[in-house]
């Protein structure tokens, strides 16, 4: 069964030869950190600033094939957190559920980041990665949900089946990159809005911006790289919030922090990074991950992407560990990196 899905895999990572050039090419203009894309014959398709290692069919066979995957636990049982309150009208409390999906609830506004409750992050519901850990949170408990942002296109990112019942309960505007709009609408998920890096949204006294990633999007065999992929700036009257949901380590991080200051709270992926020929230019390690945080001179920052479905092939438990590591071995770092209880809900103090 686990080779039927690295076969499957394998041949939707096929990418005609004709499109091979336009991968992962420098930018024209790296030093202002611009979306790039070239048009094809299947429409736009970005590419990243800084290249990254472009993996054809045969390289995810070879990975599937002889790959050391660590063996994970079939399941892990957590208790579900408290219900978090309904609304948060002062200061910042987040919950992060697990995987990349946190819920942040600052100024009376509830934002939930690339939320994911299926069983699998996959195309097909019966084969692909499969849920290890429960959500923290019950879905029927979240409160009122305003805004969902969705860094990219990828299934353990965007996903559908949770973006639908978010849709049908309380209609959050979706906000994502260029490109993304149409497979939304498609399953009937219409209050969308895309991005530009860069570019803003405003709800009430909460301006969002979609800055940049190092990373990539495909859903299917055609549509690779055709949407754009980022990380999101949240910047509120109780402080500047960064969420980092998927990507590899890049000079993007110190320009975010040049034009947004210090961050007040950082959300940081530290998982899914072995093997690192596959994956080092796409996705943090813990140490990359300390990086982060210091470019950005982080008060707090928080782990994400880690310890619940099994992507690469990395033990359960390697990130929080190596992570662990390197926390200890720069303790006088300016601000605090921890690593969270799935469904307990913290509360950040105002930056005096």
């Amino acid at each position: 069964m686990k080779r039927l899905f690295w076969l499957v895999l394998s041949i939707i990572f096929i990418v005609p030869v004709f499109e091979i050039w336009a991968d992962f090419s420098d930018s024209k203009d790296s030093g202002a950190y611009r979306s790039q894309y070239e048009n094809t014959m299947f429409g736009r398709r970005f590419y990243n600033i800084e290249p990254v290692k472009h993996h054809n069919a045969w390289d995810m066979m070879k990975w599937g094939l002889t790959g050391k995957r660590k063996k994970w636990p079939e399941k892990i049982d957590i208790e579900s957190g408290d219900k978090p309150s309904a609304h948060v009208e002062t200061g910042i409390r987040y919950t992060v559920v697990n995987h990349a999906t946190v819920l942040i609830q600052v100024n009376g506004i509830n934002i939930l980041t690339d939320p994911i409750w299926s069983t699998r992050a996959s195309m097909l519901s019966w084969i692909g990665p499969k849920r290890v850990v429960e959500p923290g949170i019950n879905f029927d408990d979240l409160p009122p949900i305003d805004i969902v942002l969705i860094s990219h296109n990828h299934y353990d990112h965007m996903d559908i089946p949770t973006l639908a019942r978010l849709a049908k309960r309380d209609n959050p505007i979706i906000i994502t990159g260029l490109g993304n709009q149409r497979v939304l609408w498609s399953y009937g998920i219409d209050n969308v809005k895309e991005l530009d890096w860069w570019q803003e949204f405003n709800r009430d006294n909460i301006d969002i911006c979609f800055a940049p990633a190092r990373h990539f999007s495909r859903r299917g065999m055609a549509d690779y790289n055709l949407s754009l992929w980022g990380s999101f700036i949240i910047k509120t009257p109780s402080g500047v919030i960064y969420f980092l949901g998927d990507s590899g380590y890049g000079g993007f991080i110190k320009e975010i922090r040049r034009r947004f200051g210090p961050i007040d709270l950082a959300f940081i992926a530290i998982g899914a990074y072995e093997p690192s020929w596959m994956m080092e230019t796409v996705h943090l390690t813990p140490e990359e991950a300390m990086q982060v945080h210091k470019d950005l001179e982080s008060r707090l920052s928080v782990a994400i992407h880690f310890g619940t479905f099994q992507l690469t092939d990395e033990g359960i438990d390697e990130p929080v560990e190596r992570l662990d590591k390197v926390i200890s071995q720069n303790s006088g770092a300016l601000g605090k990196f921890v690593v969270p209880k799935f469904g307990k809900s913290v509360d950040v103090n105002k930056k005096e």
